[in-house]
């Protein structure tokens, strides 16, 4: 149940070379009076991904950066309590960016209704939400997997990384996830059911994806960037593709970010690298969705929740993202 009191928690400054100290503020304002079209949230559970640390650095982006003292952007999922909306009741439950609070006055026409008889809230902040369908459009789009090529997928045990190795298996591909930690290579294996399981921390991962895909890689889904990123360049097939998603072992100095140096094999093999956001797809939604939901109903594909209970522990589920201690989508839980 959300606390009394509306809890926020804003971004007062840029991170620098301090890191995080300073940059948090939990407030405690009262919910502001709903303007025509708005509703009121109560929110349920809240999403905590890696790209809000693109979101609190000031350079250009795919969206601006929040501003000092603005509650800190964050998907969300709560139920209507209050609505000046049309066709929006209380009881409804909708999901969009809604912040990292405890209550929201929002635009209902920034949000999107959904229907929690058909799954719980916080899937629509996993497998049913952004995360799974940056992992459909990401792989199937930007990937082009063929049935029986070798797909390669980095943080496969995190929240996107999980989706887009069981498409992959789905569809047929011969699939090898990278970890970190015995724990979540087991996962892997185990649960997910991917070909190879690599620990990134047990020898160089360059070594150990050599003796994974001895016929090299067709596709690398990137959500780390980094070594393992040069290691998937020195094994690139031609005409091969690399899907940048994310770049997670960079996001600790957004100022340093450092390159891939095996750049090269793209002229060598005829290969592509390309970035993509949710943006690309915003109108293909329904799309994913029940892909998704026809998987997850089939048993072919899980969804994993690492779930923090409490608002307050938001600095700390923060943190959690780049130490890797989270298991799976990460959520608040308000």
């Amino acid at each position: 149940m959300a606390p009394s009191s509306p809890i926020q928690y804003r971004m007062m400054r840029y991170p620098d070379g301090a890191g995080l100290n300073g940059v948090w503020k939990r407030t405690m304002d009262p919910v502001p009076v709903l303007a025509e079209g708005d509703v009121r949230l109560r929110m349920s559970h809240i999403s905590v991904d890696p790209g809000m640390r693109g979101w609190i650095t000031p350079k250009r982006s795919y969206m601006p950066p929040v501003k000092p003292g603005e509650v800190m952007r964050a998907f969300g999922v709560g139920e209507v309590v209050e609505s000046r909306a049309e066709g929006i009741a209380a009881g409804d439950w909708m999901t969009g960016f809604t912040g990292v609070q405890s209550e929201a006055a929002l635009s209902a026409r920034s949000l999107r209704r959904i229907d929690t008889r058909f799954a719980s809230p916080r899937d629509y902040l996993s497998g049913l939400g952004m995360t799974g369908y940056t992992a459909y459009f990401g792989l199937l789009d930007v990937g082009q997997p063929a049935r029986g090529e070798t797909v390669v997928v980095s943080a496969a045990a995190g929240a996107v990384g999980s989706i887009v190795a069981q498409i992959a298996r789905i569809r047929g591909c011969t699939v090898v996830g990278i970890a970190g930690g015995e724990r979540k290579r087991r996962f892997l294996l185990d649960d997910l059911k991917v070909h190879e399981a690599l620990d990134y921390r047990a020898s160089p991962i360059a070594e150990q994806l050599a003796v994974a895909a001895p016929n090299g890689i067709d596709v690398y889904f990137d959500n780390v960037g980094g070594e393992t990123l040069d290691a998937a360049l020195g094994l690139i097939n031609r005409h091969g593709r690399i899907v940048v998603c994310g770049g997670i072992s960079q996001y600790g100095d957004m100022d340093a970010v450092r390159g891939p140096s095996n750049y090269l094999q793209l002229i060598a093999q005829s290969a592509r690298m390309q970035g993509f956001t949710m943006r690309d797809y915003i109108d293909r939604i329904p799309e994913a969705f029940m892909a998704l939901a026809q998987w997850r109903a089939s048993g072919e594909i899980l969804f994993r929740e690492h779930v923090v209970r409490g608002i307050e522990r938001f600095p700390e589920a923060f943190d959690m993202l780049f130490s890797g201690a989270n298991e799976g989508k990460l959520l608040i839980e308000v």
